[in-house]
């Protein structure tokens, strides 16, 4: 093996400020899926892209992908990417890093002289993060088939269709009933992320190399009661939506709790509410609310909503409260391939830059690459492991390290 590849670690660090810089003023950072502000984002990574040697193309799942050829056409390519879309007031690295940092080895590998066997990719995947319509991972999803019709036809709340947005955006959503790439269309798929937790920063290491990815189950849950006056209205009276379904979020938090013991892992979190009238002296008649559960074990990740579900039925029936629940998307735990996650390490090693295996327990656009592909990812710190959130924070030196170990990472896998 010939000496680690040099990033130019300053190209980087300028490219993730110069994105940063493409956000909605009033609310930084923020860059949503299928705004003129991300439209503006992606115009300045296509010309990035093809500054760098690449060809570029949208696919009919709205994905943007930059290619460098390889020597053997015949081979199939290795790939790279994340997302530059952000949530509400996020932050300036979450999937952006994982970008640039695919980028910026392309780029260094060319001004090094080093010729890959193998074509590279590098993905910016649309929507990564949750979007309006009710659904993440729409790009990436899309590519290997796993946007239902029903998706297809989520709305958001201005009535516009997932469908008619994915045109917008450059895709052909009336292609997306099939895979767009089949099985061993890449030969692997690589990730670079920031950690979005404490783990790497409370043990001071530069690398994390993920082990596995959790599964994400989210459900629309409505809660129906009857609006009335809330001055007149005795309590033993009211069909109280908002109540009942604080109940509901209560037993949601208590049961994850018990089941969330040991090494097991898994979170239940609700994270939107609508409430109707939502006035100070109207009873609540109508909540909508997005229920989000996660864990690693696919057993406990199915079954932990349906018996809450019915038991909070249960204890309705005959108050004139109803509730119902759709699941939005169910995508289950991936396990990283064990030859990609040797990769990563060997090359962290060849950098002197210590790791550690570990988990991820947020979701990523290569949970559905590795349904075409040996997939691996690499995490880096970030401060105090905050993210979504404007203060979210990660070190030249941590960016450097992270593309240093993707790009070595790449490299190896080429020879393979």
């Amino acid at each position: 093996m010939t000496n680690p590849l040099t990033i130019d670690a300053e190209r980087l660090w300028r490219h993730l400020d110069e994105l940063a810089q493409i956000t909605d003023p009033q609310v930084p950072w923020t860059r949503r899926a299928f705004t003129e502000r991300y439209l503006q984002g992606r115009a300045w990574l296509r010309e990035r892209m093809h500054e760098a040697g690449m060809t570029t193309r949208l696919d009919e799942a709205g994905n943007l992908i930059g290619t460098l050829p390889g020597s053997e056409p015949s081979l199939a390519p290795l790939a790279t990417g994340s997302h530059i879309d952000t949530v509400p007031s996020g932050g300036r690295y979450d999937g952006i890093l994982g970008v640039l940092a695919g980028l910026e080895a392309v780029r260094s590998l060319q001004e090094a002289g080093v010729h890959l066997r193998h074509s590279i990719e590098v993905i910016d995947f649309l929507s990564e993060e949750p979007s309006e319509y009710g659904v993440s991972c729409i790009g990436s999803r899309g590519m290997v088939g796993k946007l239902s019709p029903a998706m297809l036809d989520f709305q958001e709340p201005g009535g516009e269709r997932l469908f008619d947005a994915i045109r917008r955006m450059g895709g052909v959503p009336e292609a997306l009933g099939e895979p767009l790439r089949q099985p061993g269309a890449l030969t692997a798929f690589v990730e670079l992320h920031i950690e979005q937790g404490r783990v790497l920063e409370s043990r001071q290491l530069p690398i994390g190399v993920v082990s596995d990815i959790v599964g994400i189950h989210r459900y629309d849950i409505v809660v129906t009661g009857q609006a009335d006056h809330a001055g007149t209205t005795p309590m033993d009276l009211r069909r109280d939506a908002l109540a009942e379904a604080g109940g509901l979020i209560k037993h949601i938090q208590q049961e994850a709790n018990r089941q969330a013991q040991g090494d097991t892992y898994l979170v239940a979190t609700v994270g939107r509410l609508t409430v109707s009238p939502n006035a100070s002296n109207a009873i609540p008649e109508r909540v909508e609310m997005v229920l989000e559960v996660r864990s690693n074990d696919a057993t406990l990740l199915e079954g932990f909503f349906p018996p809450l579900l019915e038991d909070t039925r249960r204890q309705l029936a005959g108050s004139g409260v109803d509730i119902d629940a759709t699941p939005l998307s169910e995508g289950l735990p991936t396990q990283c391939s064990p030859d990609v996650q040797a990769q990563i390490a060997a090359a962290a090693d060849s950098l002197g830059l210590e790791h550690m295996a570990m988990p991820s327990g947020a979701g990523h656009d290569a949970v559905y690459m590795a349904m075409l592909a040996p997939t691996g990812m690499l995490f880096v710190p970030c401060r105090d492991g905050r993210s979504h959130c404007p203060q979210e924070s990660i070190t030249r030196q941590q960016a450097a390290d992270g593309c240093q170990v993707l790009a070595e990472t790449l490299r190896r896998l080429d020879q393979l």
